[in-house]
């Protein structure tokens, strides 16, 4: 099989017809059917029902098609990558990201993209979602891995949600709630929050007041944190409790516990970029993240 087969039947299957797709193909209707039945033939499947009135794709044709378009535009990313490298020009990818949450699928993702675009160079950028947002508006990075989605369409960017993620509620080891195995959010409500400040994380203190007024109360924030690790250390000094994605485990807490919330409150986990964005390179990773993430739901 040769990636004309894959041609000649994507273009047949978009046309649901022999004559208009060997017209687009600019074959001869023959030559084309007789690709097609050598390709089915080659792999064992018939991929269209044929009769005089009408061609139809088989259940087997509709999921080939969608892997036959994803080989297609493959190639020709790697045929792009191969031409810019001829004519000396070096393709960057400039992502952004959060060092201690929503970051699971970066390096997944990365592997895979290096090894499709090896001549595309990456550059990772650690930063707040909030200098995210700011470098995606300046062009200074491509792509960024911000997390809640409502900040993303205020700015009218294009976004993808690629991960959901418990919340978890952090306490003081000192807290007599810490104690519980899991944490009626109502009772969190005589308690002070420490949130993350909105030019850090945009839509957080929303975010965090529309979870606990669900249950009937509205939070009182001490203090807002730039930075995790900042929210764990106010949190372990007995200061307020916080909810945040169970991600955050992996930050170093000592006096601190984590506990599951009852009823379960999920955080959202987004990539955005910018829709004027063309490039190649981002295109590429971004249809990568989106099968990735899809494979782990």
């Amino acid at each position: 099989m040769e990636l004309r087969h894959l041609r000649y039947f994507v273009a047949v299957a978009d046309a649901l017809s022999f004559t208009k797709g060997a017209r687009k193909l600019h074959l001869a209707q023959p030559s084309l059917t007789r690709q097609i039945k050598d390709l089915e033939e080659e792999i064992g499947v018939r991929l269209l029902d044929r009769t005089k009135r009408e061609v139809r794709l088989t259940e087997e044709g509709k999921s080939f098609l969608a892997d036959a378009r994803r080989v297609l535009a493959h190639s020709a990313e790697i045929i792009e990558s191969v031409q810019r490298l001829s004519r000396h020009e070096v393709a960057a990818l400039n992502i952004g990201y959060v060092a201690d949450l929503f970051y699971t699928l970066l390096p997944i993702t990365l592997a895979t993209f290096q090894r499709s675009f090896p001549t595309v160079s990456i550059n990772l950028f650690e930063m707040t979602c909030g200098d995210q947002f700011r470098a995606l508006e300046n062009g200074k990075i491509d792509l960024g891995f911000v997390g809640l989605r409502e900040p993303i369409e205020e700015r009218g960017l294009q976004f993808r949600s690629i991960a959901s993620y418990k919340t978890v509620a952090a306490l003081a080891r000192s807290n007599p709630l810490a104690k519980k195995p899991i944490i009626k959010l109502r009772d969190l409500e005589p308690t002070f929050f420490i949130g993350m400040s909105e030019k850090a994380y945009p839509g957080y203190r929303h975010w965090l007041t529309t979870t606990c007024q669900q249950v009937g109360f509205t939070p009182k924030v001490l203090q807002d944190a730039d930075i995790e690790r900042a929210l764990i250390q106010a949190v372990a000094a007995g200061l307020g409790v916080a909810l945040l994605p169970d991600q955050v485990k992996k930050l170093p807490h000592e006096n601190v516990v984590f506990r599951p919330l009852s009823p379960t409150v999920v955080t959202e986990s987004c990539i955005a970029w910018k829709a004027e964005n063309r490039s190649a390179a981002l295109k590429a990773y971004v249809h990568i993240v989106k099968e990735r993430s899809a494979s782990l739901r």
